[in-house]
């Protein structure tokens, strides 16, 4: 379960936050802006929330919990981004949860009545994690502006489980629970469909991943982060030092990491 990782090796993002002693499945929920996120986590977890900062950061984290089928959940609140390159503070909590929080869950809540726009996070947030639940809201929204969406095939193309959900009304809430606990629990284990790239982008990537995957160890998706470096986000870096340099003790490991993300 998500809040007992610490044997892991990873400087985990949970501990800096949650209380001590928390047990229960952590769940990430990620969105864009105006996505509906922030009712459907008010929704979720009721009156059962926190909020505070971010640690080392001024921006708002909030946190809540909820029990659905015996189990516990701590639902994380991350910061509305429209993607995780992490070119703002916002993008690089949500990035760095999503990357070293390791949820259980990550929840991406989009809008239904402007879905390709939104499913560019989606699509990012499968490239770090399979563990993943889109929440399709504002469907009541859809519905008035006549917008049919077709769930089975948009869940097929994605390779993920889609809930929609009306969360100010109190739709698909209960079925978002059922999915998202089945996924926690290893019931359901979504395979989204891979995102490849022309032929010469592939090429660098598998090189890069190559080099990185003895060094990341399975703690974080080589091919992702090498794309990361291949696009010049030179945050990633950092954030690979500061959360995984628990388990990077090696001198020759640290130097290998150099001269890879150099």
């Amino acid at each position: 379960m998500g809040l007992t990782r610490q044997a892991t090796g990873f400087f985990t993002l949970q501990e800096n936050f949650l209380p001590a002693g928390s047990n229960g499945y952590v769940v990430a929920l990620a969105g864009n802006p105006n996505a509906g996120k922030s009712t459907v986590f008010n929704a979720l977890t009721g009156l059962k929330q926190h909020t505070g900062n971010w640690p080392g950061k001024t921006v708002l984290q909030a946190r809540g919990k909820f029990t659905h089928q015996g189990h516990s959940f701590t639902l994380v609140d991350l910061p509305g981004t429209y993607s995780l390159l992490a070119s703002s503070v916002e993008e690089k909590v949500a990035r760095d949860f999503i990357c070293f929080g390791r949820p259980d869950v990550t929840v991406v809540v989009v809008d239904a009545t402007c879905l390709e726009r939104h499913l560019n996070l989606v699509l990012q947030v499968t490239e770090v994690t399979s563990k993943v639940v889109v929440c399709l809201n504002l469907m009541d929204e859809a519905r008035r502006k006549k917008i049919v969406i077709d769930v089975s095939i948009l869940a097929s193309e994605l390779g993920l489980p889609v809930v929609p959900t009306a969360a100010r009304r109190g739709e698909g809430l209960t079925r978002l629970k059922d999915v998202i606990t089945a996924v926690a629990t290893g019931a359901l284990q979504p395979t989204p469909n891979p995102i490849v790239y022309d032929d010469d982008i592939e090429a660098a990537v598998g090189r890069m991943a190559k080099a990185l995957e003895p060094i990341l160890r399975g703690r974080l998706n080589a091919r992702w982060v090498a794309l990361r470096l291949l696009e010049g986000d030179d945050s990633i870096i950092d954030a690979i030092k500061n959360f995984l340099d628990t388990e990077l003790k090696s001198p020759g490991i640290k130097l290998q990491l150099k001269e890879v993300l150099a």
